[in-house]
This record gives C-alpha cells, sequence and structure tokens, in this order.
C-alpha cells in the first residue's frame, strides 16, 4: 500500500541526514543495500552508515501491509517510535560506492556479523514527474471528485478536492482513503461535526468540509503532515483546523474517521471513543480484511459495529472499512 503518515511508519536520517540529502538532485544514480537488523542493532546500524557515506538510512517493517505487520507511532506525545523486532533498514549511497566493502567495515567495527544484503542500482531521474505521472483526477461519486493540483479537474460544476499530498499520506488513489471518502459522501450532514485522526494530506477533512461539514479538525502526530493538510485547506478555500495529535483541542465530534492501520486503530480505540459524540458515528480504514474482527472486538466496548459484508460497498480488494455508532453513557477508559 502507499507509504502511510508517520502514525504508521518512520525513517530515520540521522545527524548527518539533512546536511546530506542535497547530493541526491545532482548525482545521476545511487545505490541501495537493503537487509534487516534485530531492533538493539537498529540505531548503531543506522547511525555508523551515516558516518561512513550513506546519503540517508530507512528504516521500515519487514512484514508491512500484512497481518504480521507491528505498527509503530509516537504516542503518547514525546515517546519515539522504536524498532521494529526485526527491522529493514535501507541505505542509500551515491553511485560508484562500494557498498560491500562499506558494509563489512561496518559490520567489524560493530563487532556485528556482516547481515544477509540486497543490492540495487537506482537511476536518476525527475522523482517528482515521475510522482505526479502516477495519479490522475480521481472520482469518488457523482458529487466528489479528488483532482491533483497538476490536472484539470474533469467536471468544474462537481466538489473538487484539490490535492498536492506532498510528503504526506493521501492522494485518494488507495483503496483506503477511497473507502473513507465514499462513506464521508454518506454519513456527512450538513454542519455536521467531523474529525480526521491521522490526517495525512488532509484529504478526508477537506472533502468533509467540501460535504457540508460544519466544525472539522485534522490530527496527525508527523508536522510535514499537518504542514501539507494546512496548505491544501487553503488551496481549497476550507476552513479545518489542523494539529499535530498532542495540541488537538478538546471535544467530541458527530463523525471521526481513521484511515491508519490495524494494530494502532486497535490500540486507539479508547482515544477515539473519547473523541467521537454519543450517538455519533466513527469509520476505521487502513485494515485488511483478515483483521476486520480483531478491529471489531477492539471497539465493542463503545460502539456498536456495524455488520460489513463480505464483498459489499465497504470492501475494495483486500481492504475493508470497519463502521460503528457510540454507544452514550460508555465512558471512554
Amino acid at each position: 500500500m502507499e507509504a502511510k503518515s508517520s502514525l504508521t511508519t518512520f525513517a530515520r536520517a540521522g545527524r548527518r541526514g539533512a546536511g546530506r540529502e542535497a547530493k541526491v538532485a545532482s548525482d545521476p544514480a545511487f545505490v541501495a543495500v537493503r537487509f534487516d537488523v534485530e531492533a538493539a542493532e537498529g540505531d548503531r546500524w543506522s547511525d555508523a552508515l551515516l558516518d561512513a557515506g550513506a546519503l540517508s538510512v530507512d528504516a521500515a517493517d519487514p512484514a508491512a501491509g500484512t497481518p504480521r505487520e507491528s505498527a509503530q507511532f509516537g504516542e503518547p506525545a514525546g515517546v519515539a517510535p522504536s524498532w521494529w523486532p526485526v527491522t529493514r533498514l535501507t541505505a542509500l549511497f551515491p553511485a560508484g560506492t562500494d557498498a560491500a566493502t562499506i558494509m563489512q567495515t561496518t559490520a567489524t567495527t560493530l563487532g556485528c556479523a556482516m547481515p544477509v544484503l540486497e543490492t540495487c542500482a537506482l537511476a536518476d531521474r525527475d522523482w517528482v514527474r515521475a510522482t505526479q505521472e502516477q495519479f490522475g483526477p480521481i472520482r469518488i461519486s457523482d458529487v466528489l471528485w479528488i483532482v491533483p493540483t497538476w490536472c484539470e479537474a474533469p467536471d468544474a460544476d462537481a466538489l473538487n478536492v484539490v490535492l498536492d499530498p506532498g510528503l504526506a499520506f493521501g492522494t485518494g488513489a488507495h483503496p483506503t482513503t477511497r473507502l473513507c471518502l465514499r462513506w464521508l459522501t454518506r454519513h456527512v450532514t450538513p454542519g455536521a461535526s467531523v474529525l480526521d485522526y491521522g490526517c495525512g494530506s488532509g484529504i478526508l477533512a477537506i472533502a468533509a468540509a467540501k460535504l457540508g461539514a460544519g466544525h472539522v479538525a485534522g490530527a496527525d502526530i508527523d508536522a510535514q503532515a499537518v504542514r501539507a493538510s494546512i496548505d491544501n485547506a487553503r488551496a481549497n478555500a476550507v476552513n479545518v483546523q489542523f494539529a499535530q495529535v498532542d495540541a488537538l483541542a478538546p471535544g467530541a465530534f458527530a463523525r471521526v474517521v481513521a484511515n491508519i492501520l490495524a494494530n494502532p486503530l486497535r490500540l486507539l480505540a479508547p482515544a477515539l471513543a473519547a473523541r467521537t459524540l454519543g450517538g455519533g458515528r466513527i469509520a476505521l480504514s487502513g485494515i485488511l480484511a483478515s483483521q476486520a474482527a480483531g478491529v471489531v472486538d477492539a471497539y465493542r466496548r463503545w460502539f456498536i459495529m456495524d455488520d460489513v459484508a463480505s464483498g459489499g460497498p465497504w470492501h475494495d480488494g483486500d481492504w475493508v472499512l470497519l463502521s460503528g455508532t457510540r454507544r452514550p453513557g460508555v465512558a471512554a477508559t
């Protein structure tokens, strides 16, 4: 699936990563080295490779997108994400680098066994243009379209969400986002309050505002996502309040939508219940069909969960959207 916001994944650039990013644009090609390490060795390998000349070191869950995923996210506020038990590191070097020798030297310096490596060359290209070419206007319903800023709206009279995702998750192309957008078109009523938890690019909150919602807020733990969301709201001339999770103003909402992943959604059940008004509705996405039962169980205490018929409108490929109604009077503790 598409890369999520830092609610679900993170990368480590190290102390020198930012200073070296400028090289990527001018170098003709790069060498990427991918390998797995134990959690206790993640920081040491990442820092050592940056010291040895890596342009960047990315950390990811080898099981991402499968039922075995183990999402890491920075909550409560101020608590840094931990490494996955087995973490997949990808180090990027300039073309011509003897990556194998660097890896062997680094392993010796760290006193570690040489890991099994996957190495590939990356050609230089216009990555911005290449990304843009993947996305065109997306029709969500008869009235709602998602239109990238580099495209013209196919229907000027429709509700067009003009979007530049930047570094944040949410273009409308992924099934989990499309499911949430379809849900919003059915469940946003004029003046209803809406919270987009894990807002990414702000696409869901902006769509809710376009659909006639009243007070609309979005939250993410990633500062880049919040900045992208604010810019996108401004481009769409809608009033949405975006903030990082720990700065989100108190209050509950008539509609709550969270497009994250199954594991963090299970952990966030009490927090999202506290943000949903009694009788209000919640939509949960980023869930594989095989994970649905576990997420439903996590929310039953606070919500009357809807039945999701196999192959129905709330399925898209392997993905499913879950929804429910908040039980009045059940405290979110």
